[in-house]
């Protein structure tokens, strides 16, 4: 249970190797009121916990994290859905940082071969600390398109891209002044989206009927916004239907020392709903892929929303470029996934009490190479349609189930539900007692990212074969 450090605690008569096995029920609490919501409701043995009441399990927010992390004492048992310091990988600034560094410690160690593994984000540079590198880097490629994007907003808010350095000129004179809406001249048609009020694109109603009041997308830190990202913007990405698009990519990270994660099978494309041009590069329709930007486009249909489920989006690729060809791209995938994470691995506060469930959004380009654009803390889990709904809704359960409250894993799975363990202190092999050791014979990485998803009957087998193990044990 948790509760405040400065509270006596009570004893509930459980020795501290028994407790998870003996609790009765499960007390959660969260502060969402979305899919999150439905799916703990909905799970056997678990009761919500309100107000200040002791609590086992608690999916909360960045903001509610930052506030109550170190005035609250955990038992062993006790679970949190975000780490202390998640801002390392989720913070545009901090992750390109980490990145940077890793590379350079890679080139150091193994080599630059190993370095050029972490060559999966665009050149960026930090505004305005590192503007005048950014200018004498500008200078060397005139004409080319950049990308500004602030550290730790969501949404699409604050985005603009640029050709020229007055851009930049007259949002470094407006940022002095206005720290929070430093948008240069090239991001006037961005400001319509930005100056909505909050409500008018964040209240989504779930097909279970809860409303949720909070962000529609991605819940970033909710600090002032001060600093900004400048980084080349891919002025070449594949196209389908002549339409951008990224992927939406999910993550779980039940540790850090050791790096112990698991990939989804499931994800999803985001399209935009117009057409790629670079004629127009203050249009947000065409640039931005995020929901609630193109849900305000005169094209959005809402029934059929701007997603593409990610078994679609691999058997496209296959029919086009032949499945060796996909296999690679989701290769190179699975690297960006693990080095990222590997770059944040010593600066990452792990804590045995906390997990966290991360968005990656990948960009892939004309030459099929995948591009890492950012990682989120707290993915939307709203859904935006009912196909969306059912993924999230799976997505979640299935995070449950490895965390685990109700003890029931051994912890030597490979699956679980549509969750693959693809590390574990090292790579892990897809084949059944092949040594999890890279470079001998046919090494697989057990990854299978937009492959079939067919959880309902590996959870069945699973716990079925967990309930044989247990009664023969006893």
């Amino acid at each position: 249970m948790s509760r405040p450090k400065n509270q006596s605690y009570k004893g509930h008569g459980l020795s501290k190797g028994k407790e998870r096995e003996q609790r009765a029920s499960i007390r959660f609490k969260t502060t969402l009121m979305n899919t999150v919501m439905d799916v703990l409701h909905n799970r056997p043995g678990w009761v919500e916990v309100k107000d200040e009441g002791e609590w086992d399990f608690y999916w909360c927010d960045v903001s509610c994290l930052r506030e109550n992390f170190d005035h609250t004492y955990m038992d062993d048992h006790v679970r949190i859905s975000h780490f202390r310091n998640h801002y390392e990988l989720t913070r545009k600034n901090y992750m390109v940082k980490n990145l940077k560094r890793f590379r350079r410690q890679l080139e150091r160690e193994a080599g630059k071969p190993e370095a050029a593994k972490c060559d999966f984000f665009p050149k960026t540079f930090e505004m305005p600390s590192e503007y005048h590198l950014f200018v004498e880097e500008f200078r060397k490629h005139p004409g080319i398109t950049w990308i500004m994007k602030p550290v730790a907003r969501s949404q699409g808010k604050g985005i603009f891209l640029f050709r020229r350095l007055k851009d930049i000129t007259d949002w470094r004179q407006v940022s002095q002044f206005f720290p929070c809406h430093c948008q240069g001249t090239a991001s006037k048609k961005f400001a319509s989206l930005e100056a909505q009020p909050a409500h008018a694109a964040t209240t989504t109603v779930n097909p279970s009927g809860s409303q949720d009041t909070r962000s529609s997308d991605d819940q970033k830190d909710e600090l002032p916004v001060e600093n900004y990202v400048a980084q080349r913007y891919i002025e070449n990405p594949y196209l389908i239907g002549g339409r951008k698009f990224d992927l939406r990519v999910y993550v779980l990270v039940m540790s850090y020392l050791p790096l112990r994660a698991w990939l989804y099978r499931d994800g999803f494309a985001r399209f935009s709903n117009t057409r790629f041009t670079l004629s127009s590069i203050d249009d947000q329709y065409v640039h931005l892929t995020n929901v609630a930007v193109q849900k305000m486009s005169p094209d959005y249909h809402p029934k059929k929303g701007c997603k593409w489920m990610l078994q679609h989006f691999r058997q496209y690729l296959a029919s086009k470029h032949g499945p060796q060809v996909v296999e690679a791209l989701f290769s190179d995938m699975d690297n960006i996934f693990i080095k990222s994470l590997q770059s944040v691995q010593k600066v990452i506060i792990s804590d045995k009490h906390c997990f966290e469930l991360y968005g990656y959004d990948i960009l892939i380009d004309q030459d099929l190479k995948p591009w890492l654009l950012e990682v989120n803390a707290s993915p939307s889990l709203t859904a935006s349609s009912q196909e969306d709904y059912e993924l999230k809704t799976c997505l979640l359960e299935d995070t449950l189930h490895v965390v685990d409250m109700e003890a029931r894993l051994t912890g030597k799975e490979k699956r679980v539900g549509g969750f693959d363990l693809m590390w574990n202190d090292g790579p892990v092999s897809r084949e059944e007692g092949a040594p999890d050791l890279p470079g001998m014979g046919n090494f697989v990485t057990n990854t299978h990212l937009g492959c079939v998803n067919d959880r309902k009957n590996q959870l069945q087998q699973l716990f079925r074969s967990l309930q044989s193990q247990k009664k023969a044990s006893s």
